[in-house]
């Protein structure tokens, strides 16, 4: 391991997740999440972008359902690809984003049903996972 690229703290490296330049390109591009989602099931952005939308015209419920298929089919990667139950998950990495947006969501979400133990645990994991991230939507 180069000096460059080792963890002088001794915890786990970085997870970085697969992109998914198809799906990605798609949502980037208008097409309809509902569609993504149809043709991309495991890619954990298009449920965050679902969640979001949900949650902006009040469908909290619609949200928190959206959210957690995200944060799951995001954990589902993050344990192909290593993970092992933490470390960082960087969100400067694009593969990283749709799951870190879902978990963010799905934490958004239990707040607003006042399930606060889940909504709490939820920030908890994104600021480990990402500082970086947890200041990007939570501001």
């Amino acid at each position: 391991m180069s000096r460059m690229t080792q963890n002088l703290l001794g915890g786990p490296p970085p997870t970085h997740l697969p992109d998914n330049p198809a799906a990605r390109e798609a949502l980037e591009s208008g097409v309809d999440p509902f569609e993504v989602a149809a043709r991309h099931p495991d890619y954990p952005a298009v449920w965050a972008e679902l969640a979001d939308r949900a949650f902006a015209r009040g469908g909290v419920i619609d949200s928190y359902a959206f959210a957690r298929t995200g944060y799951h089919r995001g954990l589902d990667q993050l344990r192909r690809a290593g993970w092992k139950g933490h470390g960082p998950i960087p969100w400067e990495h694009e593969g990283n984003r749709g799951f870190l947006r879902a978990l963010h969501a799905l934490g958004r979400a239990a707040a607003a049903i006042g399930e606060e133990d889940e909504a709490e645990r939820c920030r908890t994991f994104l600021r480990d996972s990402s500082e970086t991230a947890a200041k990007a939507l939570t501001s």
